[in-house]
């Protein structure tokens, strides 16, 4: 039934070009994509904000490309996807991603600062792929298969990427006193 009502407010944007229907997308996916953004960007919220922003007006002027081979959400992740890639290749030149602070201001407004900053640091050892595949898979809830079609690699190598990105983040919280006793 949510997949239904999303193609049908897909159909509305195509076809009578109704903006409020695609504000009901926005505002069904803002959460999640931006979560999604902040978990890649290691916390960086003003970021976050502007790659969730190019996510939904790529999304927008691309709407009437969504073919209904996979459900909206997939075919939205796969835009974000794309869009924090690019991102990333245009930033190597400068810096690279590991080497950005984490946005103090935004996480000492949450409870937990010193765990959502662990966190956060510890999904800066993962390679961008690894932090990828277990954002979406941990953090987003998303099937392998999901994951699969957004990153365009095979199920296999996404099992092997969050096999290899859930022992990296098990050994940095284990050094660093999150031990399971």
């Amino acid at each position: 039934m949510n997949q239904l009502n999303d193609i049908s407010l897909v159909a509305q944007v195509v076809v009578f070009r109704n903006t409020k229907a695609f504000d009901q997308l926005v505002k069904k996916y803002q959460s999640p994509v931006r979560r999604f953004f902040l978990n890649l960007t290691c916390g960086d919220s003003e970021l976050s904000d502007d790659l969730a922003q190019d996510t939904f007006i790529k999304a927008y002027t691309n709407i009437a490309s969504f073919r209904n081979l996979s459900s909206f959400s997939t075919w939205l992740y796969r835009i974000a996807y794309n869009i924090f890639y690019d991102y990333i290749r245009s930033r190597k030149e400068t810096a690279d991603l590991d080497a950005r602070e984490i946005d103090a201001a935004n996480s000492a407004e949450q409870e937990n600062i010193g765990q959502k900053m662990d966190i956060y640091r510890s999904l800066k050892t993962l390679k961008e792929i690894e932090r990828t595949c277990i954002t979406l898979f941990y953090m987003e809830d998303l099937s392998i298969e999901k994951i699969a079609g957004i990153t365009g690699i095979p199920t296999g190598t996404v099992k092997s990427h969050l096999s290899r990105g859930k022992e990296k983040l098990a050994t940095y919280l284990k050094q660093n006193g999150y031990d399971k006793n």
